[in-house]
């Protein structure tokens, strides 16, 4: 009898062990070795290493062409008197490979006979998260003394196979979506006679910086797609690039930056690189980023979310980004605050007494005058109206008289080779911006004293930080920073802004905005100027679209704001060249750009930005008013709804049948002119309806929805309440220019909307608990 238990219970032991050894294992065949989870299938060259299979085991789908037959998965820059020494895979002599456990592996190569470091070992360790079809990949270089590492590209992954109808998502900012980006890269190789130069194309994203988060990803939306994110929490630099080379090899990177140290005996990235299988799109990706971003300390010392900012910016219901002195900055704000009857705030550029884009940063005292601004100041804030003035938080001007008598030059962003990072905007003068670096407190005490200036002296209402949202990679061994990478740059802005409101009173504590939009910067800016709403019109027509990427991660964190969308022609700064001036400097642009515009604000309304008009005049609400009543009534709709579009979390809206029209596109610039029109004219087809879905705080459910068409629509579509995580039953209003009215109720989480959408409606359907 005993014998009989004995075995049962092996029996019943070894059952056990068969059903949990596939949820994780690694196991060899032939010259690769896997590993796999149930849900991912990785395969390394037991001699090399290479990566040879990536394979979504769900729906059996294998991510790399089987034409690749070697790849390093890593590659290291060796600074060197005559250039950078590349060290990859190829340049080990020993190879091994082990298995710690059940759900990693870890690949080392050493012994590298053309260094003449022969400690140096590359470890590079590989996890499968259980249950997840997710990898996650570590780096250590080891040995490293005497070697001045400047970048590690790791991982690389080679050879990616074409999913079919492809798009890549990059979070660029508030974010944009390209179609096919293997075309463009083959575009990108191809030299203006059509003839293929067979070099290497790439897409290189910074982070931080433009790449406002961890995160790029490729899918085909029908079936299946690759998450490629890093879980950096302290804002570490590094770059994801895409390239495609002559053979047509689409490759996938992150190089990462170190702090460069001859002294130091090792480097590993303090985060790994995650790469994973989905099903989905975009908005898929983003909700999976979504899970691991929320967790992080930008969202819990977030600004907005902690109640930090002033009172007025949560209640502008409208900016005005206007240019030139208070007359026509100001004066048209109050004009415009008193015709929506809702709170105005002020975009300010050109108020300085320096010419834009060169004359940095002697911008006081400002070229109205001192007492012309305060006086200025204090009639906009008597009407409610609130002013927040342009200072570039980074740029110098090499040709100023301060640049000399301040000896700023030791303290700018430095190359490897010793040089100034200098860039010329202005067309005009042709007078250069060199960057300032923000690891030396020199720079830091310079802004924070204009800041000082021009809030306790001149009374604005904050600072504008243009090209905040920015990282530089400076290399100058004077700066207290470490040298090249790290986290410096991130470190020292959150100095830069805490000095900047240590110098303020409570009373007149300013609003920081910043230019653009990223995770780490959550903490330290009130504001975000995101201008991919309007993207067309500093980028043309393309391959790209702008996307709410960033929203869908991090709405509710900070308050996002701005818009290109313009209904006169870019202004020309008074105190560039006379000779390039335009003889009518207030034009209208042609009401064939009129449905541009509405396009712009509808997608600031249903993307939850806050509202923003460049370049208004009071002439505008005669001569344009259908334009100028539909952001009035889009403010007053959307101030109705500030739960959602403000203080909400965006979600996916649910699928709605809507008409397209081609309409005519403009692509401006404040420095078109110089050598013909101002205009560049593109056609494109674009929605007429847009739909953004937001929930709030206390879990009710707000779609916005805004129409550019000139006929009314009878918008019909479903939802069901689960999805939304709604009651089974419930109320649907309507939230439009009139209030808020019942329009139906649902039951059995079957959610029914079915209403006429009148001529430019604006709207938001609330579904609630009844």
């Amino acid at each position: 009898m005993k014998n009989v238990k004995s075995v049962f219970l092996l029996l019943i032991f070894f059952s056990i062990i068969i059903f949990i050894l596939p949820a994780c294992n690694t196991e060899s065949e032939g010259q690769v070795v896997y590993l796999e989870n149930g849900k991912l299938k990785l395969g390394f060259d037991k001699n090399t290493g290479t990566l040879l299979v990536f394979e979504d085991l769900i729906n059996s789908h294998e991510f790399l062409e089987t034409n690749i037959t070697h790849c390093s998965l890593w590659e290291f820059d060796i600074l060197k008197p005559g250039g950078p020494e590349k060290i990859n895979m190829t340049a080990a002599t020993k190879f091994d490979l082990f298995s710690p456990n059940s759900s990693t592996l870890v690949l080392e190569w050493s012994d590298f006979p053309s260094l003449k470091n022969k400690k140096l070992k590359v470890v590079a360790t590989v996890n499968l998260e259980k249950d997840k079809a997710m990898s996650n990949w570590s780096m250590l270089l080891e040995g490293t003394k005497g070697m001045e590492i400047s970048q590690l590209a790791f991982p690389r992954i080679k050879g990616l196979k074409d999913m079919g109808d492809e798009y890549l998502a990059v979070p660029f900012w508030l974010g944009q979506l390209f179609h096919n980006p293997r075309e463009s890269l083959r575009e990108m190789q191809t030299e203006s006679l059509g003839q293929s130069v067979g070099k290497q194309a790439n897409y290189s994203f910074n982070y931080p910086g433009p790449l406002s988060l961890q995160l790029v990803a490729l899918y085909n939306p029908d079936s299946y797609g690759l998450y490629m994110a890093c879980n950096d929490t302290a804002g570490y630099s590094k770059s994801f690039s895409f390239s495609l080379d002559a053979d047509d090899n689409l490759t996938y990177e992150v190089i990462n930056y170190p702090a460069i140290d001859a002294n130091s005996d090792k480097y590993s990235p303090v985060y790994q690189a995650n790469i994973g299988s989905f099903k989905g799109d975009w908005m898929t990706a983003a909700a999976l980023y979504k899970e691991w971003g929320e967790k992080q300390l930008w969202c819990k010392n977030s600004r907005l979310d902690n109640d930090l900012i002033q009172p007025w910016l949560k209640e502008t219901a409208i900016w005005v980004w206007n240019r030139g002195k208070s007359e026509k900055v100001l004066v048209p704000a109050i004009d415009l605050k008193k015709r929506a009857g809702l709170p105005v705030s002020v975009f300010w550029h050109w108020w300085h007494g320096c010419s834009y884009d060169d004359g940095f940063p002697e911008y006081m005292p400002p070229r109205e005058g001192k007492e012309s601004f305060i006086a200025a100041m204090k009639k906009a804030n008597d009407n409610d109206v609130r002013a927040i003035v342009y200072m570039n938080s980074i740029q110098w001007g090499t040709e100023t008289q301060s640049w000399k008598d301040e000896n700023a030059e030791p303290y700018a962003v430095k190359d490897l080779e010793g040089n100034t990072r200098s860039h010329v905007y202005n067309i005009f003068t042709g007078k250069s911006l060199t960057n300032m670096c923000m690891g030396t407190k020199f720079w830091r005490n310079k802004y924070a004293s204009l800041s000082d200036s021009v809030v306790n002296t001149y009374h604005t209402n904050g600072v504008y930080m243009d090209q905040a949202c920015l990282s530089r990679k400076c290399y100058d061994k004077s700066h207290n920073h470490t040298r090249g990478g790290g986290n410096y740059w991130v470190k020292n802005y959150a100095e830069l802004t805490n000095m900047i409101r240590e110098k303020t009173d409570t009373i007149r504590q300013p609003v920081l905005a910043g230019e653009g939009c990223c995770e780490v910067w959550l903490p330290h800016l009130d504001a975000f100027l995101t201008l991919r709403v309007s993207m067309e019109r500093f980028a043309g027509v393309g391959s790209r679209e702008p996307i709410p990427f960033y929203t869908m991660v991090y709405h509710k964190y900070g308050v996002l704001y701005g818009n290109y969308s313009s209904l006169l022609v870019p202004p020309y700064d008074e105190l560039w060249p006379r000779e390039y001036a335009p003889k009518d400097p207030e034009a209208l642009l042609s009401e064939d750009f009129n449905k541009q515009y509405l396009m712009e604000q509808a997608r600031s309304f249903v993307w939850g930005s806050q509202p923003t008009i460049s370049n208004y005049r009071n002439f505008l609400a005669s001569k344009r008013k259908d334009e100028i009543d539909y952001l009035i009534e889009l403010a007053k709709v959307r101030y109705q709804g500030l739960k959602y579009l403000l203080h909400g979390e965006m979600l996916r809206s649910p699928e709605m049948s809507v008409p397209s029209e081609e309409i005519d596109i403009s692509r401006l610039s404040i420095y078109a002119g110089k050598t013909g029109g101002s205009v560049t004219v593109f056609k494109k087809e674009v929605p007429l309806i847009y739909s953004g879905t937001w929930k709030s705080d206390d879990n009710l459910l707000g779609i916005a929805i805004a129409s550019i068409s000139d006929n009314p629509f009878q918008l019909n579509f479903n939802l069901n309440s689960d999805d939304y995580e709604l009651p089974a039953k419930g109320d649907i209003y309507i939230i439009d220019i009139e209030g808020r009215r019942l329009l139906s109720s649902y039951s059995d989480k079957k959610v029914q909307v079915n209403f006429s959408l009148p001529p430019k409606g604006l709207c938001i359907v609330e579904i609630t608990p009844n």
